[in-house]
């Protein structure tokens, strides 16, 4: 691959708005990023003071305010494993053949879960740890983008 057409990969994803892409051959693999990394994004985040409690309470009973507490939903289980990449999310590898996993499928790591296309090139995400599928929130053939939650494993 030359510098023309790794240049022609950027110009693509300035055009298509990706933020990451992931090519890799046989003795080759390129993987370009750009915008600030998640964790950065988390910890600046996590500076911001919560709107909530600087706002004054002003006459509203304060079990009005712990209820939207209660109504929350309950922790999901299990750990997220979250989209590489932004592109169309397949859980089988061809239209006819069974799902990579199902909802309590056993999986090791480095085994593939999903395909994730992205400009026209089918990217296998592989577990990164040993355990067991506890739910597949990703919808077949639709868009996820980089973070997505895929599935949860346990």
């Amino acid at each position: 691959m030359d510098l023309k057409e790794i240049r022609q990969i950027v110009e693509l994803m300035n055009e298509h708005g990706l933020t990451h892409f992931d090519l890799s051959k046989k003795d080759f693999q390129l993987k370009l990023k750009k915008g600030p990394e998640m964790d950065d994004l988390q910890a600046l985040l996590s500076r911001l003071p919560v709107a909530a409690a600087a706002a004054p309470v002003t006459g509203a009973p304060a079990a009005s305010v712990a209820a939207p507490a209660e109504a929350a939903e309950p922790a999901e289980e299990g750990e997220e494993i979250t989209s590489p990449m932004v592109g169309t999310f397949y859980r089988k590898p061809a239209p006819d053949a069974p799902n990579f996993v199902e909802v309590g499928s056993t999986v090791s790591a480095g085994q593939t879960i999903c395909i994730i296309e992205a400009m026209k090139v089918m990217n296998e995400i592989k577990a990164e740890k040993a355990g067991t599928i506890c739910a597949v929130v990703a919808e077949d053939g639709n868009a996820v983008q980089y973070g997505d939650v895929l599935f949860r494993i346990k």
